[in-house]
């Protein structure tokens, strides 16, 4: 947790802003701690270790905004750089939409927890953190003559944030995060040199998945010896788990404020619009417990709340914070959503996959870019042909082209399959006349 003596400095740092001529501010001060660990074959080849503390400030002057932060945390170098903060803000072009919430909307607590940090973080030891690594590498190190390299990561972090506002708000949190990788590289007949990783992370350590990663990794790389093109042409795609949020980010990036007040959005008047397959319904659920992104209110300190963001291919929400929603003259929601899920359907994965008769099993992309104005995306990928329920033949150096709204309207199947690693918890999908580009 934040030290009193760090929330004693937030508040007086707002205050001074105050007496100073600001009208109004809001201070954080933040605190962290990680370290990151990686073993090559039988090698320690990284050990990182960071702390920081960090205040940073927010100052409203004479309708001018500007925000600041400094690791240096004395009172006496923060008066200079407070009063150099809110000289400087006083060059800078007015901008009235420059506010903050209003304080009806702030967060305030009842007592709960979201259990997002592990009281027994300050009990893992170097050592043991080297172990899980060692251990993980031993896994599949030497099994084969075709790898080349097995790569360990582990990475760990705790950190806490406090954040007072001049017009009521005050509020901390606390967290946690524990993450182990395997990377695997192989050798081939050919030039080729497959590569593959596998990870898992968590907010507790004792349910961080310490078996299985390299594993996993091997396999995943060993199915793509003979990585080959196939036909131009439209396929039924299968989207990995690991790979939905891909393309699901591009229609979320769509409902932010900021790309709709700048009209950079092909979302922009499509409020309660069917922008989208009336298969796909997705939530945010921010107040899951031990969760990756779980949180009571967000970066302005607005609460959050369960909501539906598309329902049945209709669009509900937009993210809008103050700023945005002032520009545009509209009420404001939430700046940016905390955990997306998706309503899930009937079948698991190989159930899916037995389902498509001739299509493409999406594992990987490999760069491209989606245009935000018109939703035109074009996307390299990689994965397996699918012949009657099967995967045959792995494929790379295809692209997938199209528009994203006519994507997601062609969407025919959902899993049930989430990964629940992740703030977004998405199943594997599937796409009817999807455009392929390969030979």
């Amino acid at each position: 947790m934040i030290e009193e003596k760090h929330k004693e400095i937030a508040r007086w740092a707002m205050d001074y802003a105050l007496k100073n001529g600001c009208s109004a501010s809001r201070v954080s001060v933040i605190t962290g701690q990680n370290s990151s660990f990686e073993y090559r074959n039988t090698q320690l080849d990284k050990l990182q270790l960071n702390s920081e503390n960090k205040l940073y400030i927010e100052l409203f002057v004479e309708g001018k905004y500007g925000s600041f932060s400094t690791n240096r945390l004395d009172r006496a170098e923060l008066e200079t750089f407070i009063k150099e903060g809110i000289l400087s803000t006083k060059f800078l072009a007015e901008d009235v939409c420059r506010q903050l919430p209003d304080a009806s909307r702030y967060y305030k607590s009842d007592g709960r927890d979201l259990d997002l940090y592990d009281p027994s973080y300050f009990d893992r030891s170097t050592d043991e953190k080297l172990d899980l690594l060692k251990q993980t590498v031993n896994e599949i190190y030497g099994t084969d003559d075709r790898i080349v390299s097995v790569t360990a990561s582990f990475g760990d972090g705790c950190g806490a944030e406090y954040m007072i506002a001049s017009n009521g708000f005050e509020e901390e949190t606390q967290d946690s995060a524990f993450s182990l990788t395997a990377e695997v590289a192989l050798k081939t007949d050919t030039d080729a040199r497959p590569e593959a990783y596998w990870y898992d992370s968590r907010v507790y350590w004792s349910d961080l998945q310490k078996t299985g990663i390299a594993k996993t990794a091997l396999e995943r790389a060993l199915r793509k010896i003979g990585q080959r093109k196939i036909k131009s042409g439209k396929y039924t795609m299968l989207l990995d788990n690991t790979m939905s949020s891909r393309l699901l980010s591009p229609l979320i990036s769509a409902m932010y404020g900021s790309a709709l007040q700048q009209k950079n959005s092909f979302l922009l008047d499509k409020l309660g619009v069917q922008v989208v397959s009336e298969k796909l319904t997705i939530r945010d659920n921010p107040h899951l417990k031990r969760a990756f992104g779980a949180r009571w209110f967000d970066g302005e300190g607005v609460a959050t709340h369960e909501g539906t963001i598309v329902s049945n291919g209709v669009l509900n929400t937009y993210f809008i914070d103050t700023y945005n929603a002032l520009k545009m003259n509209v009420a404001p929601t939430i700046a940016s959503p905390s955990i997306i899920e998706a309503a899930l359907g009937s079948e698991n994965f190989d159930g899916l996959l037995k389902s498509i008769k001739k299509g493409i099993w999406v594992t990987g992309f490999n760069g491209g870019n989606c245009n935000s104005t018109t939703g035109d995306f074009s996307f390299g990928i990689e994965g397996f042909l699918i012949e009657n329920g099967i995967a045959v033949t792995p494929l790379s150096e295809m692209n997938i082209t199209g528009n994203i709204l006519s994507l997601w309207m062609n969407l025919a199947e959902i899993g049930n399959d989430p990964r629940n690693n992740s703030s977004w918890r998405l199943p594997a999908l599937v796409f009817e006349d999807v455009n392929f580009n390969g030979v």
